[in-house]
C-alpha cells in the first residue's frame, strides 16, 4: 500500500485526483445539441416526406428547406433569447451599480452579513468586506456573483449564440440531405448515413454526461430512428389518403 511521504505529494496527489468535468458543457453541449437538433428534425421530416411516395426532387427540396427554416428559427430564437437575458442582467447590474454609488455603507454591511451568515468570524467578514468594498468595479462583480449568482465580465453574446446555433443546426440537418445531394434517389443511403450520425452525436454527447459513449449513442439512435420511423408511418398513411 503505498503512503504519501511528503506535503508537497500530499498537494499532487489531491490535485490529481480533485479534478472535474464542466459541468455546464462549454461550446460543446450548445453545438453537439444543436446539431443533434437539426439532424433528427430534418431526418424525420424527410422521412415523412419520403413515405409519401414523392418524386426524389421533392424530397431534395423538403430537405434543404428544412435545414433553411430550422436553422434561422433557431438563430433568431438564440438571438433573441440570450439578447433579452443579457439586458435583464444589464438592468440589474444597474441597479447594484447605483446602490453601490448612493448607498455604499449599506452594500458593505450587506456583503459582511452574507459572509458571515456563510460560517466566516463577524469581525473578520467585517474587514474582507470593507477591503473589497475599496475598488467600486471589485465591489459590483462580487455583489453581482452573491447576489445574482452571474459574471459581469463573462456576458454571453447574442450575435456568437446566432451563428453557432445556426451553424451547429444546419450541419446536422445537411446529413440526411447529403445523400440525396450526391445522386441517391432512395431513402435508405439518407438512413443509414442519419444514423451513423445519430449514434455519433449521441457518443460526443457522453462528453458532458456520466453515460458511457456507446450507451449514449444507442439511446440517441433509437430516439431519432423512432422519430423518422414514426413521421415515415404518417407520411404512407397520409400519401395513400390523399392519393
Amino acid at each position: 500500500m503505498a503512503i504519501i511521504e511528503t506535503e508537497a505529494t500530499l498537494h499532487d496527489a489531491h490535485r490529481d485526483n480533485h479534478t472535474h468535468r464542466d459541468v455546464n458543457g462549454g461550446w460543446l453541449r450548445p453545438a453537439v445539441f444543436g446539431a443533434m437538433d437539426g439532424l433528427v428534425s430534418n431526418f424525420a421530416l424527410m422521412a415523412g416526406v419520403a413515405g409519401g411516395a414523392v418524386s426524389q426532387q421533392t424530397v431534395i427540396i423538403t430537405g434543404l428547406s428544412g435545414l433553411a427554416a430550422g436553422a434561422f428559427s433557431m438563430a433568431a430564437g438564440e438571438y433573441t433569447s440570450v439578447a433579452s437575458q443579457r439586458e435583464l442582467v444589464e438592468a440589474e447590474l444597474d441597479v447594484e451599480r447605483r446602490e453601490l454609488r448612493k448607498h455604499p455603507a449599506d452594500e458593505e454591511r450587506e456583503l459582511a452579513e452574507l459572509y458571515a451568515s456563510r460560517g466566516v468570524e463577524p469581525g473578520l467578514a467585517r474587514e474582507v468586506a470593507r477591503q473589497l468594498s475599496k475598488d467600486p468595479e471589485q465591489a459590483l462583480e462580487i455583489h453581482a456573483r452573491e447576489e445574482l449568482g452571474i459574471d459581469p465580465g463573462d456576458l454571453p453574446s447574442p450575435t456568437v449564440a446566432a451563428v453557432s446555433s445556426f451553424g451547429s443546426f444546419a450541419l446536422g440537418a445537411l446529413i440526411p440531405v447529403l445523400p440525396y445531394l450526391l445522386g441517391a434517389s432512395a431513402l435508405w443511403p439518407a438512413v443509414i448515413l442519419a444514423l451513423i450520425g445519430l449514434f455519433a452525436c449521441g457518443a460526443v454527447v457522453a462528453k458532458v454526461t456520466a453515460r458511457s459513449w456507446w450507451f449514449s449513442g444507442l439511446r440517441q439512435l433509437a430516439l431519432g430512428g423512432a422519430a423518422a420511423g414514426v413521421t415515415y408511418l404518417l407520411g404512407s398513411i397520409f400519401g395513400t389518403a390523399i392519393g
